[in-house]
Formats: C-alpha cells, sequence, structure tokens
C-alpha cells in the first residue's frame, strides 16, 4: 500500500486510541452514533464501540468516496481480496501469513486461503507451469507453510475426497 494510504489510517488508528480512549477490541471502522439534533431530526453525533450491523452503510460510504474522487466503484470486501492476495506475494513463512490473516480480522487463517485472494487465471499459469521445471530442491519457506496448512486442515477435520468421491470419506 501507497504511505498515503498508510497514514490515513494510522492517523484513524491514532485518533481512535488517544481521543477516544479505544482498544483493540474496539472496531477499527464503527457503526455511527444517532441521534435527534438540535433540529428535531436524527443525526450523526459520534461513533458507538459497535460494530455496524450490515455492510450498506460503508458500502454507501466508499461509493460516496469513489464518486466524489471521480472513481469507479469497488466494494469493501474487493480491498480485503486485494490485501489478501498481496498477503500471498510478501508472506514467506507460515508465521508471517497466519498473522497477515489475523490483521484482517480472521480468527483462522484457513479463512484466507478459502474465502480471499484467490489466484487470477494467468498467475495460475504461470505457477503450473513452473512447475513443470525441474526443481533442484525444496523450498523450506515452502516446506514450512505447506505443513501449516495440512495441520490446519486436519484441525479443521476436512477429509480429502477418495477415488470414490467425496462422500465415501466421511
Amino acid at each position: 500500500m501507497g504511505d498515503d494510504i498508510r497514514q490515513i489510517v494510522a492517523d484513524w488508528t491514532e485518533y481512535l486510541r488517544e481521543e477516544l480512549l479505544w482498544g483493540n477490541d474496539d472496531p477499527l471502522f464503527p457503526a455511527t452514533d444517532i441521534a435527534v439534533g438540535t433540529l428535531r431530526q436524527f443525526e450523526a453525533v459520534g461513533l458507538r464501540r459497535t460494530h455496524w450491523s450490515t455492510a450498506a452503510p460503508i458500502r454507501a460510504i466508499f461509493r460516496r468516496a469513489f464518486l466524489k474522487a471521480g472513481l469507479p466503484y469497488f466494494n469493501p470486501h474487493s480491498f480485503r481480496n486485494t490485501l489478501a492476495r498481496l498477503g500471498q506475494t510478501v508472506c514467506r513463512t507460515p508465521e508471517q501469513f497466519k498473522a497477515w490473516s489475523q490483521n484482517l480480522g480472521h480468527e483462522k487463517v484457513m479463512t484466507t486461503f478459502q474465502c480471499y485472494g484467490q489466484v487470477q487465471d494467468s498467475r495460475q499459469r504461470e505457477i503450473i507451469e513452473g512447475l513443470a521445471m525441474p526443481q533442484l530442491r525444496g523450498h523450506p519457506d515452502m516446506d514450512e507453510l505447506a505443513k501449516a496448512l495440512i495441520r490446519a486442515v486436519q484441525a479443521a477435520d476436512i477429509s480429502a475426497p477418495t477415488e470414490a468421491g467425496p462422500s465415501a470419506s466421511r
């Protein structure tokens, strides 16, 4: 991410922590506190220490911000997907990817692997073609990542399909 985006998030986080005295368990993007204002109409009066009950308000905020900036609309989850893809590229160990996954708000790293950051078709082709090349030796970080994935799958009790079909293993 660019330094400008990083600074916006850092400033927002500092505001929540220093001004509002919020902690790690409080939402980064909290729901708006609504009350009857001086004109006897509902208006925003601050922030609540709760998450949004639906994604509709944040989508509306994104839509207005993109429109104001003259950019095409991207939904909030597209950013999470982009960050998951970036994590696949920059993380070199299972521990790094687990930390990255937790930063995305995922308790389990399998959520990040299964739901976000799908490999684009063009990149998938590059990877598969690269697998056809002779490998001199295994990469230690990839070996550790493979072991971590196996442990996560085993912990989640996900059975691999057999020749008789996926239901035969259960």
